[in-house]
C-alpha cells in the first residue's frame, strides 16, 4: 500500500497519477490525510498521558518514602483519571489506525510517469513487436481442436474429473508440458535467479502482503476451514519468503524462480476468446522476481523484459510487447509490461506473461526493508514476471508450428521432449 508520508507530502501527484487509472482519489486522499493527522494528534496526546502518569508514579513512590501519604493519596486521584484517559486514547488510536489501514488497502498503487491514459486493454501502447506470422496451411486447426485430433489434452475428461477449465495433459502433450517447464526453470537459473519450491496455499497475511487481498478475494480459492487460499501464481508464497525481513543493503538484489500450478477463479464466460488452452481454473506457470534497491529497479525491470524477450526468440513465437494503460493496470503495479503470443490459427493475440515493478507498495504491506548506506532502514522495490504461463504458450506452439505432417517441435525444446514432431 501508499505510504502515509509519501501521499501527504505528493497530494497533487498522487490524485493525478490515480486519474490515469480512472479515478477521483481527491475524497480518498483528503480522508486518509485527516485520518493520519487524527491519529498522530491522538497518539501525541496519548504520550503526554502516559509520561505525566509515569512521572506522578515516581512522585507519589517518593512522597510515600519521606512519610507524606496524605500528598500521594492526593495524587493518586488524578494517577486514575490518568488511567482512564490513557484507557480512552489507546483505543481511539486503534480504531482511527484501523480505519486509516482499511482506507489504505483500498488506494491502488500510483502509476509510473511513462503509463498511458487509458480506459480498457485497446489503450494500452505497443512499444515492441518481433517474429514473423507464419502462413499455416489450408487445413489448420485451433489448438482445441489439434489436442483431440493427437490426443494430448482432453478438456472433456477435466469437466468429468472436476470441472471445466481443469484439462487433463495427455502422452506427448504432458511431457511437452513438462519439457517447456523444465527449459523455463533452465532458462531463469542461467540468468541468475535462485530456483525455489513453494507451498501452493498460503494464509491470510501472505495474501495481503502482495496484495490480492482484499482486492481479488473473489477470484481465489478459499479454504475455508483453516482459512488458506491456493495460490493464483508463485509470486505470492515467493515473495512472502521476504515478509517482516530486514536485510542488508549488500544482498540486494535478490533474484528467485518457481514453478508451481495456479488456481483462479473467474466469472464464467462464452466464445472462443475463453475455449481450449486461453482461460483455465488451474494452469502452470514458472514465474521470476526481483526484491531490489530503489534506485535500480527500473533497470531491473528492463532486464527482466529482455529475458522474456530472449525465452520467446528461441521459440521462435510472434509476439509483441504492451506497455499497459492506467485503465487496465493491476491494483498493486507502478508499470507493467504485457507480452503476447500471436495465434494464426485464431487469428488473436494471447496474453502469456505480465512483468511488473511495484516500486514500495507490496514492500510496506510486507514490512520488507533494507539498510541503507547510512544505516537506516528503507523500504526495497519489489518486481515479478512471468516466465512463461504455459497454457497459452503451448497454444501457441500447437497453432503456429502445425504442419500437414504434425506440430513441429522448437529446436530449443527437442532436447527437453525427446521427440520432433506431435504426429
Amino acid at each position: 500500500m501508499l505510504q502515509v508520508p509519501f501521499i501527504r507530502e505528493n497530494q497533487d501527484l498522487v490524485i493525478a497519477r490515480l486519474a490515469k487509472r480512472n479515478i477521483d482519489a481527491a475524497e480518498m486522499i483528503a480522508e486518509a490525510i485527516e485520518l493520519d493527522e487524527e491519529r498522530r494528534q491522538t497518539q501525541t496526546e496519548l504520550d503526554n498521558t502516559l509520561a505525566e502518569s509515569n512521572a506522578l508514579s515516581k512522585e507519589i513512590g517518593m512522597l510515600y518514602k519521606s512519610g507524606k501519604a496524605d500528598q500521594a493519596n492526593a495524587i493518586k486521584d488524578r494517577t486514575a483519571q490518568l488511567k482512564d484517559d490513557s484507557k480512552a486514547l489507546t483505543e481511539k488510536l486503534n480504531s482511527t489506525s484501523e480505519k486509516l489501514e482499511e482506507l489504505l488497502f483500498k488506494i491502488p498503487n500510483v502509476p509510473h510517469e511513462s503509463v498511458p491514459a487509458g480506459n480498457t486493454d485497446e489503450d494500452n501502447e505497443e512499444v515492441f513487436r518481433e517474429g514473423d506470422i507464419p502462413v499455416l496451411h489450408e487445413n489448420a486447426l485451433p489448438h482445441w481442436e489439434l489436442a483431440k485430433k493427437y490426443d494430448i489434452i482432453d478438456f472433456e475428461l477435466g469437466n468429468k474429473i472436476t470441472g471445466a477449465g481443469f484439462p487433463v495433459y495427455k502422452g506427448k502433450g504432458a511431457k511437452l508440458q513438462r519439457a517447456l517447464i523444465w527449459y523455463f526453470l533452465d532458462k531463469n537459473t542461467a540468468a541468475g535467479y535462485q530456483e525455489v519450491q513453494v507451498p501452493h496455499l498460503v494464509n491470510e497475511a501472505s495474501g495481503l502482503g502482495t496484495g490480492q487481498l482484499p482486492d481479488k478475494e473473489g477470484q481465489m480459492y478459499h479454504v475455508t476451514e483453516d482459512n488458506l487460499y491456493l495460490i493464483p501464481t508463485a509470486e505470492v508464497p515467493a515473495t512472502n519468503i521476504f515478509r517482516d525481513e530486514l536485510l542488508k543493503e549488500d544482498e540486494l538484489p535478490k533474484a528467485l524462480t518457481g514453478y508451481t500450478p495456479c488456481f483462479r477463479r473467474e466469472a464464467g464466460s462464452y466464445g472462443a476468446h475463453v475455449r481450449g488452452l486461453n482461460r483455465l481454473h488451474q494452469f502452470d506457470k514458472v514465474e521470476i522476481l526481483r526484491v531490489e534497491h530503489p534506485t535500480r529497479s527500473y533497470q531491473a525491470l528492463d532486464e527482466m523484459v529482455a529475458h522474456v524477450k530472449s525465452i520467446l526468440q528461441e521459440l521462435k513465437l510472434p509476439y509483441r510487447i504492451l506497455r499497459l494503460c492506467g485503465g487496465d493496470l493491476g491494483f498493486t503495479s507502478a508499470l507493467t509490461y504485457d507480452f503476447e503470443v500471436f495465434s494464426t490459427a485464431q487469428d488473436r493475440w494471447l496474453e502469456i506473461s505480465s512483468v511488473s515493478n511495484f516500486e514500495t507498495f507490496q514492500a510496506n504491506r510486507l514490512k520488507l526493508r533494507f539498510k541503507n548506506s547510512n544505516g537506516k532502514s528503507e523500504l526495497a522495490h519489489t518486481l515479478n514476471g512471468s516466465s512463461l504461463a504455459l497454457p497459452r504458450v503451448l497454444a501457441g506452439i500447437l497453432e503456429n508450428c502445425q504442419t500437414e505432417k504434425g506440430i513441429k517441435i522448437p529446436d530449443v525444446l527437442v532436447p527437453y521432449t525427446g521427440f520432433d514432431y506431435i504426429d
